[in-house]
């Protein structure tokens, strides 16, 4: 079993060898309890295993059936993993608008934080960086919108925009 605070898994998998083969198996573990950890400065906790759902929407190869990847959201809450991670790029739109399905379903939502990130957009069919106070605003209540609350647990930069001061992009001053 993978390990790593004082003997407890560190996976919702475990690694576990056939009787008759060497090449390992995964097996679910359904009764692990994920330790949580403290985030930053402000207290968020969560917990030491997030789940990114980048893939969930077609990121790596065609989009996923949307009931299976709900179901493993709530399956990787079941199993004590919290923190939900996902962006406004993913799908482009798509990922952030699965992962408010599912927090609407079993009250999913008092039990998980979520992040997501803002900061890259695509002009042209390319990619582009951007940080501007009135992008970010617009960006996090789209966000908002999608996901289907009131807050988001972590909202931060993707990437950096170069062009724009790091205290210019995240300052509540600018975005107001």
């Amino acid at each position: 079993m993978l390990s790593a605070f004082a003997g407890q898994p560190r996976s919702i998998f475990s690694r576990i060898q056939s009787d008759q083969q060497s090449n390992p198996k995964i097996q679910i573990v359904t009764s692990t309890m994920v330790p949580k950890v403290k985030l930053g400065s402000q207290g968020l906790l969560v917990s030491a295993q997030g789940l990114g759902c980048f893939g969930m929407s077609g990121s790596y190869g065609l989009p996923k059936p949307e009931p299976d990847m709900i179901k493993l959201i709530h399956h990787a809450v079941d199993s004590g993993v919290t923190f939900l991670d996902t962006s406004d790029i993913y799908g482009p739109h798509t990922n952030e608008i699965l992962v408010g399905k599912a927090l609407k379903e079993n009250g999913l939502r008092e039990k998980v934080q979520i992040a997501t990130k803002f900061g890259v957009r695509w002009i042209d069919g390319k990619p582009d960086v951007c940080g501007d106070p009135a992008y970010v605003r617009s960006c996090c209540e789209a966000s908002l919108k999608r996901l289907d609350i009131d807050c988001i647990d972590l909202y931060y930069a993707h990437r950096i925009d170069i062009r724009v001061p790091i205290e210019v992009t995240v300052s509540l001053y600018y975005i107001r």
